[in-house]
């Protein structure tokens, strides 16, 4: 996902948030990703591990 400098930063997401889309990616797919879905999943898998990181890491 590429960042665009024109538009402001959304607030970031919780873990429990991403991990909601997720899982409604999953149950609209019925299981088998396209690649466009595959895409977006892979999107997601990264914001939720950075989410985990931010949740689990105290702000130093």
């Amino acid at each position: 996902m590429s960042a665009n400098p024109l538009t402001p930063a959304q607030p970031a997401r919780s873990a429990a948030a991403v991990n909601e889309e997720i899982r409604s990616l999953w149950l609209r797919a019925g299981g088998h990703l396209t690649a466009e879905q595959r895409v977006e999943y892979e999107r997601l898998i990264t914001e939720w591990a950075a989410a985990v990181r931010r949740e689990v890491v105290p702000a130093a």
